[in-house]
Parts: structure tokens; C-alpha cells; sequence
């Protein structure tokens, strides 16, 4: 096993990149979230993340072992605007390969989003995981984030 690594996700790397958010829409969209189209990746990822890799408002994170893409972090930047009176870094999807979590790699992605984040002016980081992903949760609680809101949902009578 070489060193883990993680920085921006290379455009040669786009492929592996989509990989990985293939591989959460289907563990953690496809078990959590009936009304998610698990396929959208398969369909729109490579263009969709290719078409942002080189926004300077977007950052598209991985995390190697060697040439090894073990994961991917994407990352945006909000506001300040006419409603938010402060720059927000939202991390808006994670995921570390099942056989490799455990191992620092989830930790390193974080690491660089916060980065990122605070060279970027923004003051305050959020991310949304479901609500009976206990384990994402307390990944994300490890790493300083705390419930700010919840998101309630009922079938329209």
C-alpha cells in the first residue's frame, strides 16, 4: 500500500471520479432515498463533472493509493447574495470505497474540503447525509459538523 493521498480530481481522472458517485447514488441513494434516480450518474456524471472539474466554485476531490482513485469528494461554494450575508462551502457529496474506509482516506477528503473552503473565503461548511445513515452522520460529527436543521418529508393525501 502506498501513501493516501488526496488533492483535485484530474481530468484524466474523470472516469474513476464518476465511478465513485456511481458507487454512492447506489449504496447510499438506492437505500435511503426511493425518489433518487440512482442511473443519473451512469447517464449525465462524466459530462456534468468534466464540465465543472475547472470551476473555481467547485471542487472535485479524490482520494489515491498510488494511481488508485479509493474515493471522491465534490465540494461548492455559495453566496454571499442577496439572502446569504456570508460565503458557504457545501460539501454536496462524498464517498470512500467500502473495502478502504476505515483507513484515513474519508478524513484526508474532509481535510481538503475545509482547505479549500477557508482559501475561499467561505465562514461556515454544511453537508446533508440521511437521516438513518447513522454512520455517515457520525463521520461527519467526528469531523466538527453538528445538526444545523432537519429536512421532514410526508406523502402529499
Amino acid at each position: 500500500m502506498s501513501e493516501l493521498t488526496v488533492d483535485r480530481a484530474r481530468r484524466g481522472e474523470i472516469d474513476a471520479f464518476v465511478e465513485s458517485v456511481i458507487g454512492l447514488f447506489e449504496e447510499d441513494g438506492g437505500t435511503h432515498d426511493p425518489y433518487l434516480d440512482v442511473e443519473w450518474p451512469k447517464r449525465e456524471g462524466t459530462s456534468y463533472y468534466a464540465g465543472i472539474l475547472d470551476d473555481p466554485d467547485c471542487l472535485l476531490a479524490v482520494a489515491r493509493d498510488g494511481d488508485e482513485v479509493l474515493g471522491h469528494l465534490v465540494g461548492m461554494l455559495v453566496g454571499p447574495d442577496s439572502i446569504r450575508l456570508a460565503r458557504f462551502a457545501v460539501l454536496e457529496s462524498m464517498r470512500v470505497r467500502p473495502g478502504r474506509r476505515g483507513q484515513g482516506a474519508g478524513g484526508l477528503l474532509v481535510d481538503e474540503f475545509f482547505r479549500w473552503a477557508r482559501s475561499n473565503g467561505a465562514e461556515q461548511a454544511s453537508v446533508t447525509a440521511y437521516a438513518a445513515n447513522a454512520g455517515a452522520r457520525r463521520f461527519y460529527e467526528r469531523h466538527g459538523f453538528a445538526p444545523g436543521s432537519v429536512t421532514m418529508r410526508a406523502p402529499v393525501p
